[in-house]
C-alpha cells in the first residue's frame, strides 16, 4: 500500500487577518503561503518547527455559495466545528503566551483520564484548539 500523509488541514476563521495574528504570534506558526483569489485568501501555516502538516486559513465565503458561508459563519462562531488538536513539548509555556494574548480558556492545563495533559481554548473566531502535552 502507497504511504499515504496529511498534508494540509483547512480551518475556516471568521477573519483572517485576526486569525493569522494569533496562530502566528500567540502559538509561533509560521506563514508559508498567502494566497489571494476572488477577494478571499488562503494562508497556509506551519507549526513552529517549519515542518509537517501545514494549517490553511480561510474565511467562510472562501469557495462557498453565499448561503453555505453564512452557515458555516455561524457553526463557527459557536465552536462547533472541530477542535483542532495541537501539540507543544512545553504546554505550560503555550498556556502562559496564549492567556496573554486573550484568548477564551476553555480549560486549563490537566492531567485528562483518557491520556494525554492538554488544555483547551477558542481561537478568536470560536473554533475549539486543544493542545496535548508531547512526552
Amino acid at each position: 500500500m502507497a504511504n499515504i500523509s496529511i498534508n494540509h488541514v483547512p480551518l475556516t476563521v471568521l477573519d483572517v487577518d485576526e486569525a493569522l495574528a494569533f496562530y502566528r504570534d500567540a502559538l509561533g506558526f509560521t506563514v508559508i503561503s498567502d494566497v489571494a483569489n476572488g477577494g478571499f485568501r488562503w494562508v497556509s501555516l506551519a507549526g513552529s518547527d517549519g515542518t509537517g502538516t501545514s494549517l490553511v486559513l480561510s474565511a467562510p465565503g472562501a469557495g462557498r455559495s453565499d448561503a453555505d458561508a453564512q452557515t458555516l459563519a455561524e457553526l463557527v462562531a459557536k465552536g462547533t466545528i472541530g477542535p483542532l488538536v495541537l501539540s507543544a513539548t512545553d504546554l505550560d509555556q503555550v498556556f502562559e503566551t496564549v492567556s496573554a494574548s486573550g484568548a477564551e480558556f476553555l480549560q486549563e492545563p490537566m492531567d485528562q483520564p483518557w491520556g494525554p495533559r492538554d488544555c483547551a481554548f477558542r481561537d478568536p473566531s470560536g473554533n475549539m484548539v486543544r493542545i496535548n502535552q508531547t512526552v
